[in-house]
């Protein structure tokens, strides 16, 4: 039997492994399952080195707790500043070894910007391209610093969290996404291979007018195909499977406010279409969030149970 970091490995090596893993990019239900928040990095901005040693170490120990009963085979470290991030993958290794894979976030591209800058952004990109492109080269720079950073320290990779896309498509057209968001992710990416790391792309809603460039970006797996803006993961397997390993689409809204016969037809399209061939990691369209009834996020664990075998 492998390990479940064995197991991540094969899966975004495009791989086939003994079973399909599982992991989230966020868990926020974990004071519903074992009754406590994970540790934040406000909770100890009036610790003394120790204590927040002895913190740091207790959440590790409660972060495996948690995954480990999850069967969970990949643990994303978050909440915490870079410093504590470093100190709790020292923990990890210290109490877990090799066992998990280990990832954190590491973007540093243009994301959709909120609702206050959106229309500074578009003047910008209009009225000072290269002021747009210095700013990005800087976030680049930074990101790739700070992932390698975490690599030294025994990260095994990243979770790439800037979001591109609405229901309706990229916030960006196609040739401006070319222009002021591929290359420097495409860079991000690179860095992040040439250290040995792994790298996932995740961007929420209609990836499809730009899914060519997020495959060309070269990651090793998209997250997460969200369903929600009609990307069928059926689909993007026949056309992206031989060149990128594939994370979630597990109906979010569905698990929500759907019935349990939506819910369970979702999990099993998923396994149905994206297991065969290795190169799936089974997880949902976007995290198990704060007010989702933790009873269907059990629900879609127990149809993954059931059909996660190779």
């Amino acid at each position: 039997m492998m390990t479940p970091r064995e197991r991540m490995v094969a899966a975004l090596n495009r791989k086939i492994p003994d079973r399909v893993p599982t992991f989230e990019l966020e868990f926020q239900l974990a004071p519903e399952l074992m009754g406590r928040e994970f540790l934040r990095e406000e909770d100890m901005k009036n610790d003394s080195p120790k204590e927040r040693e002895r913190k740091l170490a207790e959440n590790a120990q409660y972060m495996l707790q948690v995954y480990d009963r999850l069967e969970h085979d990949a643990i994303c470290i978050h909440y915490l500043s870079e410093e504590s991030t470093i100190e709790t993958i020292h923990w990890l290794r210290k109490f877990s070894g090799n066992r998990y894979m280990l990832l954190a976030h590491g973007d540093g591209t243009f994301a959709i910007p909120d609702g206050a800058r959106f229309e500074e952004f578009v003047y910008r990109i209009v009225d000072d391209p290269e002021d747009v492109h210095a700013e990005a080269r800087a976030m680049r720079d930074a990101a790739i610093a700070h992932d390698r950073k975490l690599l030294e320290a025994g990260l095994d990779g990243f979770i790439l969290c800037s979001d591109y896309c609405f229901n309706q498509g990229p916030f960006l057209s196609p040739k401006m996404f070319a222009e002021f968001v591929a290359p420097y992710l495409a860079e991000i990416i690179q860095a992040i291979r040439q250290e040995g790391g792994y790298a996932i792309k995740h961007t929420d809603g209609n990836i499809m007018p730009i899914i060519d460039q997020l495959v060309a970006a070269n990651p090793h797996a998209l997250h997460s195909l969200d369903p929600m803006a009609g990307v069928d993961i059926a689909e993007v397997k026949r056309l992206y499977g031989g060149a990128v390993a594939l994370c979630g689409n597990v109906h979010c809204a569905a698990m929500q406010t759907g019935t349990i016969e939506e819910v369970t037809a979702s999990a099993e399209y998923c396994l149905t279409h994206a297991k065969p061939g290795g190169g799936y990691v089974y997880c949902t369209s976007n995290i198990p969030f704060k007010g989702l009834p933790l009873e269907r996020y059990l629900l879609v664990l127990d149809i993954w149970k059931r059909m996660r075998d190779y």
